[in-house]
């Protein structure tokens, strides 16, 4: 008797464990590269993405999410692995995690041990060389745009000299095209520009198109599946069919003047000089050139937004939109001339802070937002808990559960984000008020009010009056990145 009845426990323990995995939600994490808080729902007006009004009308948006670092491979290390990056050890776009902290799991690692079908299509980590492939995905794809038609009369032109090119990786060609592509469009170096490819013929128009096709083909079998869609756009060169172009005339851009004397009373290691690649000089206003980046910029966003939305409709035709969990965001934010700075590599809120939307079926409620600070370390344990998967001990975010079960929750005290400058190492910390910053050094600080200068022109570190707001940000930011080094190996 004592036999049976154990043995019908130990069939319905087994029942409710299969139960429990067939119900464990998907997920699809669509990570942008480069994309700043230029769409419509983090409030940018000038810029409709009726993609992403989509998901955020059937989930939640977060209103102040950060970035940990706001360079593609640090930031990515970070998150991918749940770690800031003074723990993960991924502090350039160089290192690699793997031989900087071996045996430190990925999220697509931990989803794949945990039985779910991982795959992950276009830039996820930071580059082919970084990603783990085998041990953390079931297929993983790297596509490469059409031949553009600058390309193809720059070909045309070094076969006429060299003879015909054989081979795509050739060196020779392929530097040769590196150093006069941009040259033969007319552009200064980052690039910008129509192309007369359709989007399908992009690279980013296949990364959604091959998300689709695994669904469609269901890949993922009878498990849940993990699905990472890495977008690389808008990063530079800003290319982009035509017909995105078209949706943003020159004479529409708006954009804020940087104010006379922006640098006046700022640390100068602030400072991150890629506004020279772009052809700008610093607190020099060119107005055309600016219009045309800001263009080019937003015709991208445009062009991913129209993308992501077939990643939505891809779910719903097969009956995924219920049982699958969305994350949309990026890896960071982007100057667009703001305090005349180009690009990322500063601790501004322009770069540091990305948009993020979530949408958990069953969980969280249609069209809510939230203004809690969140931050992109945050994604790792909040998948692990959702899904009721095992995931590494040292994750060091915080799950966003609470949050996404009501808007109204409090969440962090403060985001904390780094970037490095030269052997120097730029620290800062946000709260629902404050701005501070360090740059190497507590003489070279960074103090803002968000509230009355959200634009973060006036740097009140050296007020008298509010030094002792200067005081108790800075030994938050002391306590902040003990916390963030906890994880150091």
């Amino acid at each position: 008797m004592k036999t049976y009845i154990s043995f019908s426990i130990f069939c319905l323990s087994a029942m409710v464990a299969t139960a429990a995995r067939a119900e464990r939600p998907n997920v699809l994490l669509i990570v942008c590269d480069d994309l700043n808080n230029h769409v419509s729902t983090a409030g940018y007006q000038p810029l409709k993405t009726p993609g992403l009004e989509k998901l955020a009308a059937a989930g939640m948006t977060f209103g102040r999410a950060y970035c940990q670092y706001p360079v593609c491979g640090p930031s990515r290390a970070s998150f991918l692995s749940g770690l800031y990056p003074e723990s993960s050890g991924i502090l350039d776009n160089k290192l690699d995690i793997r031989n900087v902290r071996p045996g430190t799991k990925s999220m697509p690692q931990a989803f794949k041990t945990n039985g779910y079908w991982t795959a992950g299509v276009g830039k996820v980590f930071h580059n082919s060389k970084a990603d783990p492939g085998d041990v953390a995905w079931h297929e993983v794809i790297r596509f490469n745009n059409e031949e553009n038609p600058v390309e193809r009369k720059l070909r045309k032109a070094y076969e006429a000299e060299h003879g015909p090119i054989k081979d795509e990786d050739d060196r020779s060609w392929r530097r040769h095209l590196k150093e006069n592509r941009s040259a033969l469009a007319g552009q200064t170096p980052p690039g910008f520009g129509p192309t007369q490819m359709r989007d399908e013929q992009h690279k980013d128009g296949k990364n959604v198109r091959q998300v689709a096709k695994w669904l469609d083909e269901k890949a993922h079998a009878n498990k849940p599946f993990f699905i990472a869609c890495g977008i690389q756009k808008p990063h530079v060169p800003f290319w982009a069919p035509q017909k995105y172009f078209d949706h943003h005339p020159l004479s529409a851009i708006e954009y804020r003047p940087t104010p006379k004397g922006d640098w006046k009373n700022r640390p100068l290691l602030a400072i991150s000089k890629r506004y020279e690649a772009f052809g700008f000089e610093l607190e020099k206003e060119n107005d055309e050139l600016r219009r045309q980046y800001m263009q080019a910029y937003h015709a991208c966003i445009s062009f991913v937004d129209a993308q992501i939305s077939l990643l939505f409709d891809s779910l719903k035709r097969n009956g995924r939109w219920d049982d699958t969990i969305i994350i949309f965001t990026s890896d960071h934010g982007y100057h667009l001339g703001e305090h005349s700075l180009w690009g990322k590599v500063t601790l501004f809120e322009e770069c540091a802070r990305v948009p993020m939307i979530v949408r958990v079926p069953g969980l969280t409620k249609d069209g809510t937002r939230s203004e809690a600070i969140v931050e992109l370390v945050d994604m790792f344990p909040t998948l692990v808990e959702l899904c009721g998967i095992n995931g590494p001990n040292e994750l060091q975010g915080k799950s966003l559960a609470p949050l996404l079960k009501d808007p109204s929750a409090k969440g962090r005290s403060a985001a904390y984000t780094v970037v490095s400058r030269g052997k120097a190492l730029g620290r800062s910390i946000r709260t629902q008020r404050w701005h501070y910053g360090e740059w190497g050094s507590a003489d070279q600080a960074e103090l803002y009010d968000l509230i009355n200068d959200p634009h973060e022109d006036n740097n009140v570190a050296s007020r008298p009056r509010f030094a002792e707001q200067r005081r108790q940000m800075h030994s938050l930011l002391i306590e902040t990145r003990k916390s963030a080094e906890s994880k150091r190996k």
